[in-house]
């Protein structure tokens, strides 16, 4: 009995020990590919990643800087979120060519649309070259000349390790600075929209679904790379031919069931799982708290405002989407680090490392890691409460101050590098503006401003507050900003920025508007960046050292994955439901019955096209339902994070079954403390992409270009 009870426990902590982490794919052969074949997977390391042949990792494009697509087709189709593509499809639309809401859909090559700027970035090579990046780095003593050697040899190493002539060096850092590790990229330039289904599909359920299961959204659009006769890189051209990838997914409509194993490979951007429980306690009790008000402010003024007036809706969609993507994931995450006991989690952990540390005699090196912690993080609290404020308010939520501080770093370039530096400036600053406001609207960004200041002026530390925003009118100072200011149209901005460089900054520094910016601005550079960026490179230094005593103090079997940096991971799992609250038990999938009961006629985010209540009615789903229901989404154990949107979903064999675009509310904790009990990732599966290519669009050419894997039939 007591053998038995023996080999439970060690199932039970193996199973769990499997889940999470996101991996290095050239550094999957060991461990990881033994968990990964006990999950189920039938395919090898090899298979997934190899310099020499292709393999899924040729598949795997990040997408145009900050999300991941995967190739589906032999002629360069390649698949992504619908909110990846978000912006491009915006931008092609217009009142007589609303592709929001009424999707796009090239059925020719020539009808798909160029999208200036896209980029996609594939991963051709991974090299370890720590040794290499810190070299002449172990003899510097400060921290600031440490890094600056570091970085010269990044930049000496970028430019001359081998490369073809259209690939680039990239180094990134892992594990908080222990290691370093090269990869060689090919970034393809000419992108062109091939099809998105409308926005009442691809973003079905909008903001309040968003960060939430169950989900019932189509989220996904597609796209075709180009490049030049030779296959390569190059920028748009009517002379660019469809690109012929080294490999592309198979599509398997077999369909999932619970524990499938899965994997997701993708373009994780940041986690943070290795940070100590005062910079937990900091983000869930300060710092999370106050992005989420300000953002909470932003997004009620904006959303009244869109519901009124649908040219608005068009010109603040993407906007509105970007801030509150975030603001509902801090709350979630706050949510989950509170439900997990993280920081009680990441207290226990610290006791035992110290043990550790005891143990193997490095209290010299490493004993006073915790306390040094605990003072920084201390010191740094208001400095980074400040930073975060300045932040949202000036730089990301309220649109006249981040233009107002573009004409501030404007200024700052003449008096630090000169006349020439800040023509070259100005000119492009003119030049871009035209986009900015095309989406602008100053009658929304009144009321935001009106909002915000109110919370600035209330919530920054009063020790950094500029003297002219105590006791401040937030709307009287709107009002006379907004009527005055030359910075609320193109036009006035244009006037404003004609002349000699004397003249522009006379003009500038007299603008009622940018003296908003420039109060607030000088308060943030002079009183809170040098001390906060003081403070924050002391916690580097000392995540680095702590880092590097958890990996040399920890058994060779623990799994120590490197936190995420927007390079290319693999993260495996395996398809399950969850339990976030008492009483509530989630199931893993949803389908189309679904939709059909969120339906809300007009309703911006829960509006359902005709077509598709028509196809739901006469279940007219082809080849991709499944027991005469249509499948939509399902929820799995990947360990993933913002920078996977887009990232393909694997079954066992490497055949593409879904494709990455959430996570559910309480997981999003993950970037932080991931938990196998909480965090799921959330996938649209991909019989309903599909069944939206054919039987909703009617686009037969895409389907026949892809090679689909269909169920066997019954004998």
């Amino acid at each position: 009995m007591k053998f038995l009870k023996l080999l439970v426990l060690f199932v039970f902590v193996q199973v769990n020990a499997q889940q999470g982490g996101m991996w290095i794919p050239s550094l999957l052969k060991g461990m990881n590919e033994s968990e990964m074949k006990t999950l189920g997977m039938k395919i090898t390391a090899e298979q997934i990643y190899s310099v020499n042949k292709s393999s899924l990792k040729d598949a795997v494009p990040q997408f145009d800087g900050g999300c991941t697509a995967e190739v589906i087709s032999d002629k360069g189709l390649i698949l992504t979120n619908h909110h990846c593509g978000f912006d491009a499809i915006q931008n092609h639309s217009s009142v007589d060519h609303d592709y929001l809401t009424n999707g796009f859909w090239a059925y020719k090559t020539e009808d798909e649309l160029p999208n200036k700027g896209m980029v996609v970035t594939f991963i051709a090579r991974i090299e370890d070259v720590t040794t290499k990046v810190l070299d002449g780095v172990a003899a510097i003593t400060n921290e600031a000349d440490k890094q600056k050697k570091i970085q010269e040899n990044i930049s000496n190493l970028n430019k001359s390790l081998p490369k073809e002539a259209w690939q680039e060096n990239s180094i990134r850092t892992f594990y908080d600075g222990n290691q370093y590790i090269l990869f060689v990229t090919e970034t393809y330039k000419d992108i062109r929209l091939v099809g998105a289904p409308p926005s009442s599909i691809g973003k079905f359920g909008s903001d309040t679904d968003n960060w939430v299961w169950p989900r019932h959204t189509g989220d996904f659009s597609m796209f075709r790379i180009y490049a030049d006769k030779n296959n390569r890189p190059a920028e748009y051209s009517v002379d660019n031919v469809p690109y012929k990838p080294k490999y592309f997914f198979p599509i398997s409509i077999k369909g999932v069931k619970e524990n499938d194993f899965t994997m997701v490979m993708g373009y994780p951007g940041r986690t943070q799982e290795y940070l100590p429980s005062y910079a937990v306690d900091q983000i869930v009790n300060t710092l999370n708290p106050a992005k989420i008000e300000i953002r909470d402010a932003a997004l009620k003024v904006q959303d009244g405002f869109m519901r009124k007036d649908n040219a608005i809706k068009i010109q603040y969609a993407s906007k509105y989407a970007s801030v509150a993507n975030y603001w509902k994931k801090w709350i979630g995450e706050t949510k989950g680090l509170k439900k997990s006991n993280a920081i009680g989690i990441k207290q226990a952990f610290e006791k035992d490392f110290l043990e550790k540390v005891v143990k193997a005699g490095k209290q010299a090196e490493y004993g006073s890691l915790l306390s040094d912690f605990e003072k920084n993080y201390g010191e740094i609290k208001d400095y980074a409460l400040a930073r975060d404020l300045f932040t949202e308010i000036a730089l990301r939520n309220t649109e006249i101050l981040t233009l107002g501080y573009k004409l501030y770093q404007l200024e700052q370039i003449y008096n630090n590098k000169g006349e020439q530096a800040f023509n070259d400036r100005r000119n492009a600053l003119i030049t871009g503006l035209g986009d900015f406001y095309k989406d602008f609207n100053p009658n929304v960004d009144q009321k935001v401003f009106e909002q915000l200041i109110g919370i600035y002026a209330k919530k920054y530390p009063k020790q950094f507050l500029p003297t002219a925003f105590e006791n401040v009118n937030t709307e009287t100072l709107a009002a006379d900003v907004f009527t005055k200011s030359q910075l609320v149209t193109y036009e006035k901005i244009k006037v404003l920025l004609t002349g000699d460089s004397k003249t522009v900054l006379e003009n500038i520094n007299k603008d009622n508007g940018f003296q908003v910016i420039k109060a607030m601005a000088d308060g943030y550079l002079k009183n809170v960046a040098p001390k906060y960026d003081e403070l924050n490179l002391k916690n580097f230094a000392t995540q680095r050292t702590y880092m590097k005593a958890i990996l040399e103090l920890s058994p060779k079997s623990a799994r120590i994955f490197p936190d995420a940096n927007s390079t290319l991971r693999v993260t495996y799992g395996k398809v399950k439901g969850y339990k976030p609250n008492d009483g509530v038990i989630y199931e893993p999938f949803t389908y189309l019955d679904g939709v059909i009961e969120k339906y809300i006629p007009g309703d911006y985010e829960f509006d359902v096209p005709k077509k598709l209540i028509d196809l739901y009615n006469t279940k007219n789903y082809g080849a991709y339902g499944s027991k005469g229901k249509m499948p939509v989404a399902f929820i799995a154990t990947n360990h993933t994070t913002g920078g996977n949107s887009g990232s393909p979903t694997l079954d066992a064999n490497g055949n593409l079954i879904g494709l990455n675009f959430d996570r559910v509310w309480e997981g999003t904790m993950s970037d932080i403390y991931y938990s196998p009990d909480i965090c799921r990732n959330i996938m649209a599966d991909i019989r309903y992409v599909l069944f939206i290519v054919d039987k909703f669009a009617g686009a037969e050419n895409l389907i026949k270009e892809m090679k689909i894997i269909a169920p066997e039939k019954k004998k």
